[in-house]
């Protein structure tokens, strides 16, 4: 089968496509062909060696966590009805034709819900409705979601206006500022602009209620200026590092800190609740994946690049032909 390794840690060069043995199922695992598979930042992350306490990888490895397509062998244990059924799959893998996992990581794609749209569900979908959960915006409270034009951050927006909250939308550039007004947000503003937090500020008439931090880093630290007396920071950016707020000012302020990163991946029964959930509402209509870059299996290289660029419109994928 074709594949991409990382052939050593470092830069989008050390993406290599090569060709691996077919895996086979053991004893309560499936084979999935993969239709789409994930691409998120973490995974540029790790690909330069950040991260080995949580997620642990030693190359050379195929990169990834998942994706969507059709399970085609089941292992001893497994019910052989899951052949043909079309499936997200989450596990520690992803970027070739064929993966192997546990049953326990596999999901039924609903009917009506698009394999491709399914695939940039598995990891965004989980993290935009964990961090719905902790923010738990209100009816009528101003939101402001940083890195809105993102994977995660573009579902964020739309749960946050499905909650009848005020968003406003913070991003790079008018492409990103435009989608987020697409997907409901009230007000946009540019977060290159040194003055950006006063301008939430002022067209929130003093702030914002809760903050969803998806850049971390400088941005995400200075983000936590938007928030009013009271309010709710949540941060969940890396792309610079983690947010850094100033303990004494947000607990002068009144400002609760959550940091959900900090606590490590969530358990495997969360994530499938929260998939299942994300699956559910965008079947349903209620939740729009955006898929901005679609990529052939070979160029997995050019995904990360845009990535680390910040070039990318919402979700990248890589689109996979099995052969």
């Amino acid at each position: 089968m074709r594949a991409i390794q990382v052939a050593s840690f470092g830069g989008p060069e050390v993406l290599s496509p090569v060709e691996l043995p077919d895996p086979v199922p053991g004893p309560g695992q499936v084979v999935v062909g993969m239709a789409a598979a994930d691409v998120i930042f973490l995974d540029t992350l790790l690909r330069g060696g950040w991260g080995q306490d949580f997620f642990p990888r030693q190359p050379p490895y195929v990169p990834g966590g998942g994706g969507a397509g059709v399970v085609l062998e089941t292992g001893e244990g497994v019910d052989p009805a899951w052949t043909g059924r079309r499936v997200t799959v989450r596990t520690s893998t992803g970027y070739a034709e064929r993966v192997v996992a546990g049953v326990g990581e596999i999901m039924p794609v609903p009917d009506g819900l698009d394999t491709d749209a399914a695939a940039a569900l598995v990891h965004d979908g989980v993290t935009a409705l964990s961090m719905d959960r902790l923010g738990a915006p209100e009816k009528g409270e101003w939101v402001l979601v940083s890195a809105a034009a993102g994977g995660a951050g573009s579902l964020l927006v739309q749960l946050a206006v499905d909650a009848g909250a005020r968003v406003v939308a913070a991003a790079s550039s008018d492409a990103k500022l435009t989608l987020a007004r697409e997907l409901g947000a009230e007000v946009t503003v540019d977060y290159t602009r040194p003055d950006w937090v006063e301008r939430v500020r002022e067209a929130t008439g003093g702030g914002v209620a809760l903050v969803y931090d998806g850049a971390g880093g400088a941005l995400g630290t200075a983000a936590v200026g938007a928030v009013a007396d009271g309010g709710r920071f949540v941060t969940y950016g890396t792309a610079d590092g983690f947010a850094a707020p100033d303990p004494e000012l947000t607990a002068r302020r009144g400002v609760r800190v959550l940091t959900p990163l900090m606590d490590g991946p969530p358990d495997e029964e969360t994530v499938r609740d929260l998939l299942g959930l994300a699956l559910e509402r965008a079947a349903q209509g209620r939740l729009r994946p955006v898929i901005g870059a679609a990529y052939p299996l070979e160029r997995a290289a050019d995904a990360h690049r845009a990535l680390a660029a910040r070039a990318t419109v919402g979700k990248s994928l890589l689109l996979i032909t099995n052969g």
